[in-house]
Order: structure tokens, then sequence, then C-alpha cells
């Protein structure tokens, strides 16, 4: 299925190559995915009027640009990765590859993303765990409720031999996962009221990410989960027609979330990776060195970014006080896993997964 799928997925990607002008970027990236062009077309214009990334400037003359999407500003710890990925890749291959960084959903939403770099009309993306389950339902643990307690269970389960499994499983999708970074352990905010515990939260309309697993975690609490995409939710939060999301602290700063929310709960429900994702029908037609150059240049990015999210969280903490939001910082944690316990057994083809990965946790200690 894995082989048939690839060389389909080749095989369009020439016939589409083939019918289009070239821009001076790899034939792979030349494509949009259906609901992704007008955006698309836009940041087309954009580079032809001198507006690109700085990526896209200092390109060497010769190389192949791939195309990197993301659905953040420029400010995201998302930017952090992928101007090191970038920078790592073009030295690292002397030149003969660039990548080119398009910020701000100018490529589509993460799920129009993985979609588009499933057909190879897309190169990479760095995409959050939540649209993954989509794609490989064995992902999906990963966004199982108080499953790490720390960065550092996080890392050592996700650099490992686990978190490799986990990143393959994509493949039969036409994704290859490069590497785990970083978007941390998720929060509420609400415009409503303080939430001190899981019993707080009953009734109120929260904005999640489009994912079964957290659906059924707000829903065992009592919660209108409203699955959307990010910039439906900002525009939702500024309406009041959700009351909350939940998103890590580096979020809530980088959006200035203190614009429609007052309350911060820091529960650290889930931890959330961002996942340098490529198009496996490209990333198979590279070499074996370029191949490992990819490889190797995504998970030194992908830790740069996981050091400056922990360089900045202290003082973006403090700016979300200093711009009036209410900080709960210690909740009752106990509430919380309690109310979303049903979902471990709701989601008992993870058990397996869950069981490894706490074997690794307690060997830790």
């Amino acid at each position: 299925m894995k082989k048939n799928l690839k060389i389909m997925v080749l095989a369009l990607s020439a016939v589409m190559a083939f019918g289009m002008t070239g821009c001076g970027s790899s034939d792979s990236s030349n494509g949009t995915a259906p609901g992704a062009a007008e955006t698309t077309g836009a940041a087309a214009e954009s580079k032809e009027a001198g507006d690109s990334t700085e990526a896209a400037k200092t390109a060497p003359e010769g190389a192949t640009v791939f195309k990197l999407g993301t659905t953040v500003n420029e400010q995201d710890s998302f930017q952090v990765a992928a101007e090191k990925f970038a920078q790592l890749v073009e030295e690292r291959t002397n030149g003969a590859y660039a990548i080119e960084i398009y910020p701000n959903g100018t490529l589509g939403g993460e799920r129009d993303m993985l979609e588009s770099m499933q057909i190879g009309t897309l190169d990479m993306g760095i995409i959050t765990s939540g649209p993954f389950i989509n794609f490989s339902s064995a992902m999906g643990v990963l966004d199982m409720p108080y499953l790490f307690a720390s960065n550092e269970e996080a890392y050592t389960v996700l650099d490992g031999e686990i978190g490799r499994e986990l990143l393959d499983t994509l493949e039969d999708s036409g994704l290859k996962g490069l590497a785990y970074a970083e978007r941390g352990f998720r929060n509420l905010t609400n415009s409503v009221k303080p939430i001190q515990s899981a019993a707080d939260l009953s009734g109120m309309t929260i904005r999640i990410m489009e994912n079964d697993v957290y659906t059924a975690s707000f829903q065992a609490m009592n919660v209108n989960a409203t699955p959307m995409a990010w910039a439906d939710a900002l525009t939702a939060l500024q309406q009041g027609t959700v009351q909350g999301q939940e998103n890590p602290i580096n979020v809530i700063y980088s959006y200035s979330l203190w614009e429609s929310q007052k309350y911060v709960t820091l529960d650290r429900h889930s931890y959330s990776t961002a996942i340098i994702t490529m198009s496996a029908a490209l990333f198979d037609s590279l070499d074996k060195d370029t191949q490992q150059i990819f490889l190797e240049a995504a998970q030194e990015a992908a830790e740069h970014e996981r050091a400056w999210v922990a360089d900045q969280e202290s003082s973006q903490l403090q700016a979300l006080k200093d711009n009036g939001m209410e900080v709960i910082e210690e909740p009752d944690l106990a509430s919380f896993k309690e109310a979303v316990q049903p979902v471990y057994d709701q989601y008992s083809e993870y058990s397996d997964y869950v069981a490894r990965i706490q074997e690794v946790i307690a060997n830790m200690k």
C-alpha cells in the first residue's frame, strides 16, 4: 500500500509539474491544494513584488527551493524553528537546497497543508499535533490528556524509539515526519471567570483543535468543545461566540489574547508537538545523504526552538499579567485528571503505547 501510494503521488506530481511554468523552485512546490489556491496565489504575487521571506531573498542562485508553510505569525516559535531549519539545510547542502518560509497561513490551514503535502503540491510545513490523527490514528496517543508531566518526559519519549515509530506511521499517508519541534504544554484561557478545578469548566464554550481526542477530553469535563481552525478561532474569541480556548503560553502571548481573554489557568492538560513535516514523495526523491541532512537539520532546529521557548516562557507569562490577565498558577490538577480518566477507557487502542510511554518515563527516575 505504502509503495503504491508513493508511486501514485510521484506520478501525479510529475503530471502537475509538466503543465506548470517554472518559478525558480522545485517542481513539487508549484501547485496548490484545493481550498488554498487564493492564499497561495497571493503569496506568489507578494514574491513578485519583492515582499517574500528572508529565506527566499537569500536563496543561492541555482538552488532547488522548497516551500515551507506555517499558520502562525513571525513572532511565533514555529518561525524560529523554520528559520533555523532553513539555515542548516542551506549550509549543509552547500547551497544546493534552500527553504522559503510562508507564515500566517499563506499556504492554507494546517489540514490543508498536510493534504497538499500528501499529493505533492506543497513541500513542507511545521504543523501542530492536532490534525495528524486524521492521517495516522496512532498519532492520537500523543494528545491523550496529562500523558506527560514535564518537558523532559516528552523529549525523552519523542526523541526516542517510540517517537520515531509514530512519525513513521505517517508514511502510509504520503507524509514524512522529520522531527518534533514544540508547541508546548497547553493551558486554558477564558473571558468569564477564574478556573480553579474541572467543575468550573462545566457548560463553557471552549475552542479546541480539530482532533477527536481533544474533543473527548473536554466533553468529559462537560465543556461545549468547539473544534475550529486557529484563524477562525481568533475571530470567534473577539466576537465572543466562544468563551475560551486552550494553547501554550507562547501562543497566548504572541497573539495578544489578553484583548479577548481575562483568565489563564496553567493546567498543562496536554503537551503539544509541532512536527516538521515533508511530502514523503519529495523526501524519497532525495539521495540518501541529502535525506540524512534534512533529518538531522530538522532535529537540531527542533531542539533549538525548544530552548527558545523555554527561555521566553517566564517573560511571556509576566507579560500576560502585565496586560491584565489573571493567572491561576496552581489549579486543582487532581480534579482535571480525574475528570478525563474515561478518555483512556474510550481510547483503549492506545493502551499499548501508553504503557510503553509510561515505562520509558519510569526508567528516567
